[in-house]
């Protein structure tokens, strides 16, 4: 009998390794820490240069930390292997609620426009809506007041893709805002919010206010306003405002509606007025 001849490796037979299924380490998930005593929940996992490791809690609040070791815990009843589990972000948003578009540059400007009455109107517009604009390449222009809005439109000749959006102040039936708005044609939309002026459309707990003064008519209302609340001038009471704005979150929905009703005109051609208003 020879005997190297024949498969030398004959009487030793490979087996393949156990697989076993691949559980994410999601923080509550209840297991079993296989070969010892101890049931916990996923507190957290760790990523170290010894491997991935789970802490986990049992029931009487104590933790210990285990290694990640192939089919080293059971999950009802079964052998598992654990990864580590990864939270999806959920997407960034912009100040004004809308999905951030990141790393890009902002388009050419469009031909359309945006304008509103002041500069306080058009910082607070930037801040939140920013993004957005230069997103879909509009441009915020102030016009120092509405009395100037016909000779504006007279100048800058509105018509089919080239349409004007405005956001006025004290936006309300029989005022002198609404009368100067009406009859401007299909390419020019006018929205707005109620208010004596923009700064009363920031919501006024965020400034530790629980609402805005009133102001008699005839009355500066900024410098009215400084007064009744202990502001030194309107300089400050600016500052204020201002810094009290981070989101769409610190406006008034009549604020926030004209100034989406306006974006979407000017961005979306196929709406009309009618679709808006």
């Amino acid at each position: 009998m020879n005997r190297y001849s024949g498969d030398i490796f004959s009487g030793h037979k490979r087996t393949r390794p156990v697989e076993y299924p691949i559980l994410p380490a999601q923080p509550g998930l209840i297991i079993e820490v296989f070969g010892e005593d101890f049931v916990g929940a996923v507190v957290e996992t760790l990523k170290t240069h010894e491997g991935d490791l789970v802490r986990l809690e049992d029931r009487h609040g104590r933790t210990r930390l285990f290694q990640m070791i192939r089919g080293g815990f059971l999950h009802e009843g079964k052998r598992v292997s654990l990864t580590r589990h990864v939270q999806k972000q959920a997407p960034r948003r912009s100040n004004s609620g809308s999905r951030r578009v990141e790393n890009v540059t902002a388009k050419v400007a469009m031909p359309s426009r945006i304008w509103v009455e002041g500069l306080h109107d058009a910082a607070i517009v930037e801040k939140v809506w920013g993004h957005d604009l230069r997103v879909e390449g509009v441009v915020v222009e102030f016009i120092e007041g509405l009395d100037n809005l016909p000779d504006r439109l007279a100048e800058f000749q509105p018509g089919p893709g080239r349409r004007v959006g405005v956001l006025a102040d004290h936006l309300v039936e029989g005022s002198k805002e609404s009368r100067l708005t009406e009859s401007l044609g299909p390419d020019v939309l006018v929205t707005g919010h109620p208010y004596i002026d923009i700064w009363a459309a920031v919501k006024p707990e965020r400034l530790g206010l629980r609402a805005w003064p009133e102001v008699p008519y005839g009355e500066d209302w900024k410098t009215g306003i400084c007064r009744r609340v202990g502001w030194s001038d309107p300089k400050e009471g600016w500052s204020r405002v201002y810094s009290a704005v981070n989101s769409f979150r610190d406006l008034d929905a009549t604020l926030i509606g004209a100034v989406e009703r306006l974006v979407d005109f000017v961005t979306t051609p196929e709406l009309s007025k009618a679709d808006l208003l």
